[in-house]
């Protein structure tokens, strides 16, 4: 029994994405995550993009700072969604950031490369963060199963091959 249970763990764990880098950088116009995924796409997902579905993946980062006397400050909630299609017509992936970039590309391992090492974002303003102080900064990535077509939803939700996440990292930043 235990080592069934084991191997249902490893497996599970060979599903998800790996977090390879995080930190956050200072710049002329606020702090950016700079961060890198480790992973691949199952069968189920790529079938589902190689047949027009498009999958949102969507980055996370919260920063926080404690207190001893109240809850934690949250300073920073920012989220960023990369969406990832294809065009049977013109056979090209394309990805596309919310409200920004959108790029082509000729293969599905090119495009998903904007997700594995996303730019560089501003998560918020200069002014966001008090100098000196001690911040804690979760990061995680995952597929943003709320944006697909309902039915694939549905799909998703009974379907393991649709959960693809990185666990939180969690580490420590003094403002700048």
């Amino acid at each position: 029994m235990l080592g069934v249970s084991l191997g249902t763990v490893a497996a599970y764990a060979a599903d998800g994405a790996d977090m390879t880098k995080a930190r956050i950088e200072t710049s002329d116009d606020g702090y950016r995550l700079s961060a890198a995924f480790s992973f691949d796409l199952n069968r189920g997902l790529e079938d589902a993009i190689n047949r027009g579905v498009p999958l949102y993946f969507t980055t996370e980062v919260e920063l926080t700072r404690p207190r001893w006397y109240w809850f934690d400050e949250k300073a920073i909630n920012a989220t960023q969604t990369i969406r990832i299609s294809y065009n049977v017509l013109t056979r090209r992936y394309h990805a596309a950031i919310t409200g920004s970039l959108q790029q082509s590309f000729d293969t599905l391992d090119d495009a998903m490369s904007l997700i594995r090492r996303p730019s560089r974002w501003v998560i918020a303003d200069k002014g966001a963060l008090q100098v000196g102080e001690v911040y804690k900064v979760a990061v995680r990535m995952g597929l943003d199963l709320a944006q697909l077509p309902k039915p694939f939803q549905v799909n998703a939700l009974n379907n393991s091959d649709w959960r693809l996440s990185s666990d939180w990292k969690i580490f420590n930043y003094r403002a700048e």
